[in-house]
C-alpha cells in the first residue's frame, strides 16, 4: 500500500507559497484515490507551527516538521538533509512537493539518499487501477507523456499552475518534530538582492502575460523606428497593470544581431519553442508573428488575445481567442491612458 507524503517549505514570512498549496491539493486528491484520504504532511522552515495550523483542515493524518534557524534559508546541504529525514520518518513511498527553486535544487539529492527516484516539472498526478501516473511535458511542452515508476520512494515535484491551490480554514495542529543533523555549513546566506517592483518584469503570479514581438523595434508607418517610445509604452503598461513580460525569440535575439532593442528585455523573458511556457490566466500579444512560439509558449494561457495589423497572421488564425486589428502603439497608448 502506498504512503503519500506532502512535502513543503515555508517562505520568508513563515507561510506556504502558492505552489505548495497546489502540491497539497494534488497530494489530497491522490490520497483520496489510493488510501481513502490518508496522507502525511511534512514541513521545513524556521518555524513550521504557523504553517501547520494554516493547513490543519487539510486532513493530514500526521504533520512532521523540521525547524530552526538552519532551515530558514534555501541551502542545498540543510534542505536535502531535512527532506531525507522527513521521507524516512514518514515511511513515504510517494512524495509530492512544489517545484520551487528551493526544492528543485535539493529534492533530487534527497531521493538519491533514500534510494528512490525523482521526477521534476510534473503537470499532474493520477491513479488508474491502483497505478500512479504522472504527466510531464518534454521538448518545451511540445510533447506530453504519461509515465509511472516502480522505484520507491518516488519524489514528484509539481509545476506551479498545474492544480488549483488548496483552500481551507486555519486551525490548531500538532507537529511531530524530526531531528536532523545538519552538516557543517560552508555557505552562509548574507541576504537578498532584488530589483525594485517597477523594474521586475517577470512575475509568475501575475494574472496577465504581455508578450512583445520584434515589431516594436521595427520601422513604423512614418518609416522610422520608435524604440524609446516603445519602451515607455510597454513599461507604462507593466507598471499600471502589474502584468508579467514575455518576449518572442525574434525580439530577444536582436541584441545579438546589433539591432536596437528594448533595454529591459532579456532571454529570460522569452516564451515559445525555445523559451518558457508560462501559466498565466490571461495573455496579450502585440507585434508578434508566427504560430510556433505562441502555440508552444502559450499552451497553458486560458484567455489569449493579440494586437496585429495583419488579420491574416498565422498567430491570428486558430491561436488567439480575440484579435484586435489595429496599431499596437496606438492601442497601448490608449490602454495606458485608461490605466492612468
Amino acid at each position: 500500500m502506498e504512503t503519500i507524503l506532502f512535502l513543503a517549505h515555508t517562505d520568508s514570512d513563515n507561510a506556504l507559497p502558492k505552489a505548495a498549496l497546489e502540491a497539497l491539493a494534488a497530494a489530497r486528491d491522490l490520497a483520496a484515490q489510493l488510501t481513502g484520504g490518508a496522507f502525511t504532511a511534512a514541513l521545513v522552515g524556521a518555524d513550521v507551527q504557523p504553517v501547520a495550523n494554516a493547513i490543519a483542515a487539510a486532513g493530514a493524518a500526521r504533520i512532521l516538521g523540521v525547524s530552526g534557524a538552519d532551515f530558514a534559508d534555501a541551502r542545498y546541504a540543510s534542505d536535502a538533509a531535512a527532506a531525507e529525514a522527513l521521507i524516512r520518518a514518514s515511511g513515504a513511498t510517494i512524495v509530492i512537493a512544489p517545484a520551487t527553486s528551493r526544492f528543485s535544487r535539493a529534492l533530487a539529492g534527497a531521493a538519491h539518499r533514500t534510494g528512490g527516484r525523482a521526477d521534476t516539472h510534473v503537470a499532474g498526478v493520477t491513479a488508474e487501477a491502483g497505478e500512479i501516473r504522472v504527466t510531464r511535458g518534454y521538448y518545451r511542452q511540445r510533447m506530453v507523456a504519461a509515465m509511472s515508476r516502480a522505484q520507491r520512494p518516488w519524489v514528484i515535484t509539481l509545476d506551479p499552475g498545474s492544480v488549483a491551490p488548496w483552500q481551507g480554514a486555519a486551525g490548531s495542529a500538532t507537529v511531530e518534530a524530526v531531528a536532523v543533523s545538519v552538516p557543517a555549513a560552508r555557505t552562509r546566506v548574507a541576504g537578498f538582492q532584488s530589483p525594485a517592483a517597477s523594474q521586475q518584469t517577470i512575475k509568475p503570479e501575475a494574472s496577465l502575460l504581455f508578450v512583445a514581438g520584434a515589431g516594436w523595434c521595427k520601422k513604423q508607418r512614418d518609416g522610422q523606428t520608435h524604440t524609446p517610445e516603445a519602451e515607455q509604452i510597454i513599461l507604462g503598461f507593466l507598471n499600471g497593470s502589474g502584468a508579467s513580460l514575455g518576449g518572442s525569440k525574434s525580439l530577444v535575439d536582436q541584441s545579438g544581431e546589433g539591432n536596437t532593442v528594448l533595454s529591459f528585455m532579456t532571454h529570460l523573458n522569452q516564451v515559445g519553442q525555445t523559451g518558457s511556457t508560462p501559466r498565466h490566466p490571461k495573455g496579450l500579444a502585440a507585434c508578434c508573428h508566427g504560430e510556433e512560439p505562441h502555440a508552444v509558449g502559450w499552451r497553458f494561457i486560458n484567455d489569449r488575445r493579440a494586437i496585429n495589423m495583419d488579420p491574416n497572421c498565422g498567430w491570428a488564425h486558430g491561436k488567439a481567442d480575440v484579435v484586435y486589428v489595429a496599431d499596437a502603439f496606438a492601442v497601448m497608448r490608449k490602454v495606458n491612458e485608461l490605466l492612468g
